[in-house]
C-alpha cells in the first residue's frame, strides 16, 4: 500500500497550524537563493536580513546553488517562498528552471519571487511562468516585503473556497 502524497502547502499548514491559525501569528518561510553563477551576494543578503527583520523565518541556500539543489532545498526546507536574485543576466534560464525543478519534485505550490537585472521585456515571460516580483536595483525592500507577504496571504494561506 502507497503512502499518501502530501504538497508542501499540505505539510506547511500541519506545521504551523493550519489555516485557522490566525495569520499575525505564522512566520513566513522565505529560501533567499541565487542560482547558477552569479557570487554578488551583497544584495541577497541584505535581503535575507530585511526579511528576518520583517519576522519572516529566512534560510539563505549560499552562493552558486544549481537550480535543482534551489529546489530541493525549498521542498526540504518546507518553505512558502523561494527569493530569486540574479545580477548575471541569467534570469530566463536560472529562473524557470528553479520553477520547473519545485514542480518535479512536489514542490509546485511553493511561491516564487525574482530580482535582479530584468529587461522589461523579459518580465512577461517570468510573469507568466508564476515568477513574480521581478524588481530592480533601487526598489525599497518595503515594496518587496509586502508583494511577499500579500502573496503568501492570498495563494498559501487562504483557506478553501
Amino acid at each position: 500500500m502507497r503512502a499518501k502524497t502530501t504538497t508542501t502547502k499540505e505539510r506547511g499548514k500541519a506545521r504551523r497550524g493550519g489555516a485557522a491559525q490566525a495569520s499575525a501569528e505564522r512566520r513566513i518561510r522565505i529560501l533567499v537563493a541565487k542560482p547558477g553563477l552569479d557570487g554578488h551576494d551583497r544584495g541577497v543578503l541584505v535581503l535575507a536580513r530585511t526579511f528576518r527583520d520583517a519576522g519572516m523565518e529566512v534560510i539563505y541556500s549560499g552562493l552558486l546553488p544549481t537550480p535543482d539543489e534551489v529546489a530541493q532545498m525549498a521542498v526540504d526546507e518546507d518553505v512558502d517562498v523561494v527569493a530569486l536574485s540574479l545580477l548575471n543576466g541569467a534570469h530566463m534560464t536560472a529562473f524557470p528552471r528553479v520553477k520547473k525543478s519545485l514542480e518535479k519534485k512536489g514542490g509546485g505550490d511553493i511561491l516564487v519571487v525574482g530580482g535582479g537585472i530584468i529587461p522589461k521585456e523579459d518580465k512577461p515571460k517570468l510573469l507568466e511562468l508564476g515568477i513574480t516580483g521581478l524588481y530592480g536595483p533601487g526598489t525599497s525592500m518595503e515594496e518587496i516585503v509586502e508583494h511577499i507577504r500579500e502573496r503568501v496571504r492570498r495563494e498559501r494561506w487562504a483557506g478553501p473556497a
